[in-house]
C-alpha cells in the first residue's frame, strides 16, 4: 500500500488505541511525549535532557562534535520508547510514517533544515538486516522525506566493518567500535546532510557518521533522531 493512501486511511493511535486519520498518534499522546520548546532545557548540539542546575551539556563539555545539532522528536522513555519497539522488534513498518510525522513536527519546531538538505540515514549492519529484513533508520528516512518533500540518498555512508549489537555494549565500548565505522560518498560534497536514526543513547554512530560524512565534502552535518536517550 502506499505510503500517501496509508496515511489517509483511519486507524487506531499505536499507544492508546484511540481512532485517528492516519498514520499518526492522536492528539493526546502526542502532546503527551513530544519535546517541546519550553520544556525542559536540552543541548542544542546532541539533544541531551540537562538536569535543571546545569550550565552546559556533561557529554559534549570538551568533547568535539562533527554534528552542529540534533533533532529529537520524543525521549526513549515509557510510553514513547514502545513506538521504536513495534518498529524494531514487532517489525510493524506502518510505525515508521509515524515516526516520521512525529520527527518531521519536531524539524518544524526547530525552525526546520538548511535549505537543499540531504537525508541520509544510518546503514544497518547485516546482522540486523538478517535478522529484521529491513533497516529501521532507512525505513524512517524514507516516509520522513515524504512528509518533508526531501530528497534521500541511499548508499551515502557505508560501513567498513561489522559490530556487535549496540545494545550489548556500554558507553565506552560503544565509543571505541564505532570510530571510523563509515566511510562516506562523493555524492553529498558540498551539501548539507542530515543524518537519519532511530533511536540515539551515546551518539557515538552519529558522530562516526557525520565524520565520515564530513570527509566526504559535506558542508554540514545535523542529526535526526525519532527518540533520544535521556
Amino acid at each position: 500500500m502506499g505510503r500517501r493512501l496509508w496515511s489517509k486511511i483511519g486507524c487506531d493511535c499505536p499507544l492508546c488505541g484511540a481512532r485517528v486519520a492516519g498514520a499518526r498518534l492522536c492528539g493526546g499522546c502526542e502532546g503527551d511525549i513530544t519535546i517541546t520548546p519550553g520544556g525542559r532545557p536540552r543541548c542544542p548540539r546532541c539533544a541531551l535532557r540537562l538536569p535543571a542546575t546545569a550550565a552546559a551539556c556533561p557529554a559534549c563539555l570538551g568533547v568535539p562534535r562533527a554534528y552542529g545539532r540534533t533533532i529529537a522528536a520524543f525521549d526513549y522513555a515509557p510510553p514513547a520508547d514502545a513506538l521504536i519497539q513495534m518498529l524494531k522488534t514487532r517489525l510493524r513498518l506502518s510505525m515508521a510514517p509515524v515516526l516520521a510525522r512525529l520527527l518531521a513536527s519536531a524539524i518544524r519546531r526547530d525552525g526546520g533544515l538548511p535549505a537543499g538538505v540531504l537525508l541520509v540515514p544510518v546503514p544497518a549492519s547485516r546482522a540486523s538486516l538478517r535478522l529484521r529484513g529491513m533497516n529501521p533508520a532507512g525505513e524512517i528516512a524514507r516516509s520522513l522525506a515524504a512528509e518533508l518533500m526531501l530528497p534521500l540518498v541511499r548508499g551515502a555512508l557505508r560501513r567498513r566493518r561489522e559490530t556487535p549489537r549496540q545494545t550489548s555494549l556500554g558507553r565506552r565500548a560503544r565509543q571505541t567500535g564505532a570510530t571510523g565505522l563509515f566511510v562516506g560518498s562523493p555524492r553529498v560534497r558540498g551539501h548539507h546532510v542530515a543524518v537519519v536514526d532511530d533511536v540515539m543513547t551515546t551518539g557515538s554512530t552519529v558522530q562516526a557518521a557525520a565524520d565520515a560524512l564530513l570527509a566526504a565534502g559535506a558542508a554540514s552535518v545535523t542529526i535526526l533522531v525519532a527518540a533520544r536517550t535521556p
